[in-house]
């Protein structure tokens, strides 16, 4: 961590060179870029000669040489310029033209990675300020090589840079990268049960991130593997909306001699990289609360074409929150459970298990996970543990090939107190989760050890109906003062020109004074004093009936035309029945004691599911006693007058 910490400031020095010729927020269009293009040149420098010297006698013979190069730099990549970063100064005049012919001289793939930074214009632009000679000589300072800067090390100096870049911009809504301890935990839980899959000879699996920023998570996760069966081969894809960070990534898989045509650049909801590809895993951190109205037209229409067929068929969040998009992205990713079926984890904050009632696209969402029996676990972690967010988090895991003991049932682990405080906070991350409490959670989870931190709960436990409850509806109706204010403001009286109006007003003055709860007796009396006025219509009727009437409990009860009561919409309630008890006597036990004229609009009732975690494991604390404040007031009391005296004294 030292090492990385020491790395990243003396990268970041740069910055005191672009000061004044650049914006702050324009730094990373520089540091990044060199730093991408500096890793790379350290790794290929001991094969350089022996690559240029191959690709000379190739030259005319053979068409593609990307095999053979590649095969001599043990890496998915190569350099075929006579340039190296050091010697690029030996030159200072021609720097930018050797510069741009140093870069020309990756193979096609790294070159497409690089123009995703749009380096070209920044040359140019160092060029003009006279600091592009400057500005390398500082890259040339770094040794990024492999053997002093660990991949692990360097994956946490892009991450430290990007989210430094980001807080001078003012872009870090929504962005944040998931610190290695938690990408480790998500791993080991990902993959605690399937050990014995893992340790076989030759194993060879599949794992995804459709959101994968720099990578962070396919390498942890391939490390992770390595360390269980050094055989084992963990072929990784993924997907980055950001060009840089998709840069970087890329980058970064060429360096760990990963296939990077397997990281796509792209929004993954409307340019799916793989859109006909299952996985064995998937991980994923995507952006918390950011909204998808710019994608939102392609998604409905998929929806609306496709249904269950497409991605996003059980339902769509609201607009400005998107995470539960990415969870059933990924989950139409799942291999179905004859091949083998799959496992995934995502990182979300507290929103997506509660908002949205019954019927709202979030909830019939969980409704579709819980269900189809999906939803294996959802771990709580603890606050502060991110970098640019201090929001509590809590990744979900789920699976289509539970184990026979976890079908049919949910575990919730309480990790939100399992932390360690940092010697040094990385932006809003003060709080980290150490080896050891990486274990304990894995093995809450793993051994199913219900307790204090582990809760166990059927699939049925989260759901729940909403239903309405009516209550009949009482009125009578009588002419006063405010009856006439109220039918002068109906919209059906307003619309009526001037004289007309005065001619229903006053006609319905002439009725000051009734009281009745007959209905039909009080509307034979509005017909007979507006018959004077002229044909005005049913909506004026209607005006009349509505301003005069008086809701009155005494009253008899209003019928429809079929004999049944008409409800009140005045004294419509709802209440949250738990689809494991009875709707019937539900309303017995809770509600007709208080209301006996209560029944259920059963044609309103709807299904709905959230997971309240938090109340799972709230833990009552009695306030203390009054004495014991009393008597601490009286001290604190004491303590204050003693102040003033001496004071006063002095």
């Amino acid at each position: 961590m030292d090492n990385f910490q020491g790395k990243v400031a003396f990268i970041w020095s740069v910055a005191d060179l672009l000061r004044g010729d650049y914006k702050q927020s324009e730094y990373g269009k520089v540091i990044l870029p060199l730093t991408v293009l500096r890793r790379l040149d350290s790794v290929l420098e001991p094969t350089k000669q022996k690559v240029l010297k191959r690709h000379e006698d190739l030259r005319g013979r053979l068409e593609n040489v990307d095999p053979v190069l590649m095969q001599l730099t043990g890496h998915r990549f190569y350099n075929t310029s006579p340039f190296t970063f050091g010697k690029l100064l030996d030159d200072p005049p021609n720097l930018g033209d050797n510069l741009r012919g140093y870069i020309l001289g990756f193979d096609a793939g790294t070159r497409d990675v690089i123009a995703k930074f749009e380096l070209e214009p920044q040359i140019r632009r160092l060029e003009r300020s006279n600091l592009l000679y400057k500005v390398v000589s500082k890259f040339c300072d770094i040794d990024l090589h492999p053997d002093r800067v660990s991949n692990l090390e360097m994956g946490y100096v892009y991450e430290e840079l990007i989210r430094k870049f980001s807080e001078l911009s003012n872009e870090t809504a929504g962005e944040h990268f998931t610190p290695r301890e938690v990408i480790r935990l998500m791993v080991n839980i990902l993959f605690a049960n399937d050990r014995d899959l893992l340790t076989r000879k030759g194993a060879i699996k599949t794992l995804y991130d459709p959101a994968c920023g720099t990578g962070g998570m396919l390498s942890v996760a391939e490390d992770h593997l390595r360390e269980l069966n050094p055989g084992a081969t963990l072929e990784v894809f993924g997907q980055e909306l950001n060009a840089e960070t998709y840069a970087v990534c890329r980058s970064d898989m060429m360096l760990k001699g990963q296939d990077a045509s397997n990281i796509h650049f792209g929004n993954s909801f409307t340019e799916d990289g793989e859109p006909d590809r299952s996985f064995d895993y998937l991980l994923a951190n995507p952006p918390f609360g950011v909204e998808w109205k710019k994608v939102e037209e392609p998604i409905r229409r998929e929806r609306e074409q496709e249904g269950y067929q497409g991605r996003f068929g059980a339902g769509l969040p609201r607009i400005n929150d998107g995470s539960l998009l990415f969870l059933q992205h990924m989950v139409s990713k799942m291999k179905p459970p004859k091949k083998g079926g799959s496992r995934l984890a995502i990182v979300f904050n507290a929103s997506p298990l509660f908002t949205g009632g019954a019927g709202s696209g979030e909830s019939e969402i969980r409704r579709w996970i819980i269900e189809n029996d999906w939803l294996e676990a959802i771990v709580g972690l603890p606050d502060q543990l991110f970098y640019n967010t201090g929001i509590s988090t809590y990744f979900w895991v789920l699976t289509n090939r539970k184990s026979p003991e976890r079908q049919g049932k949910v575990q919730l682990v309480d990790a939100r107190e399992l932390w360690t405080k940092m010697r040094r906070s990385l932006g809003q991350k003060r709080k980290m989760t150490s080896d050891e409490q990486i274990a304990e959670i894995t093995r809450l989870y793993a051994e199913v050890d219900e307790g204090e931190r582990c809760k166990i709960f059927r699939n049925e436990d989260f759901g729940y109906r909403r239903i309405t409850v009516e209550r009949p509806l009482r009125v009578r109706w009588e002419v006063t003062a405010e009856t006439l204010s109220a039918l002068r403001a109906s919209n059906a009286v307003a619309k009526l020109n001037e004289e007309v109006r005065e001619k229903v007003v006053a006609a319905v003055e002439g009725l000051k004074g009734t009281s009745t709860s007959e209905r039909d007796l009080f509307l034979e009396k509005v017909r007979g004093a507006l018959a004077g006025v002229g044909k005005i219509g049913k909506p004026v009727e209607k005006a009349v009936l509505g301003a005069a009437t008086v809701r009155d409990p005494a009253a008899p009860v209003e019928t429809s035309g079929k004999g049944e009561p008409e409800p009140d919409p005045e004294l419509r309630d709802y209440e949250n029945v738990p689809v494991t008890d009875d709707i019937a006597e539900y309303i017995e036990r809770e509600v007709l004691p208080f209301v006996p004229d209560a029944w259920v609009d059963e044609s309103k009732t709807k299904v709905g599911y959230e997971i309240p975690f938090t109340r799972h494991f709230y833990v009552y604390v009695p306030p203390r006693p009054p004495e014991e404040i009393d008597s601490e007031i009286k001290s604190l009391e004491a303590e204050i007058l003693e102040l003033l005296r001496e004071v006063t004294e002095d």
